[in-house]
């Protein structure tokens, strides 16, 4: 596990701006506790997103689907799944957050590598 670091990713929509959401991640960060090593990299649009042919069509996927946001998460000394689990613990704070309004649908998804492939965090 030494030297180990977890990645995933969240896919999701919210009507707010890229800045707006930047602004706000530190504040979120602090009511999820989320670990310091976690690192944060949010990019609007899925273009910009770079990784293996399995990774890259499902971002596709979620740019056909209308998704705005990916937000790619490194994890020093943990597991893609534990990766995987903070960031879903962001997304859902991001949700209760002022970033939606209320009865503004939440539409997102986590991804992490397991065993070679790309899965859904449940």
């Amino acid at each position: 596990m030494a030297n180990k670091t977890g990645k995933a990713y969240a896919f999701f929509n919210c009507e707010a701006s890229k800045r707006d959401i930047e602004k706000e991640l530190p504040f979120i960060r602090e009511c999820v506790k989320t670990p310091n090593a976690l690192e944060l990299s949010l990019m609007e649009g899925t273009d910009a997103l770079i990784g293996d042919a399995q990774l890259l069509q499902i971002a596709r996927d979620a740019k056909d689907a209308g998704i705005r946001y990916v937000m790619e998460a490194t994890y020093s000394n943990a597991t893609n799944h534990q990766t995987a689990d903070e960031v879903a613990s962001i997304l859902n704070q991001v949700y209760q957050s002022p970033l939606y309004q209320k009865g503004e649908q939440f539409r997102g998804e986590v991804v992490f590598k397991e065993r070679g492939r790309y899965v859904f965090r449940e």
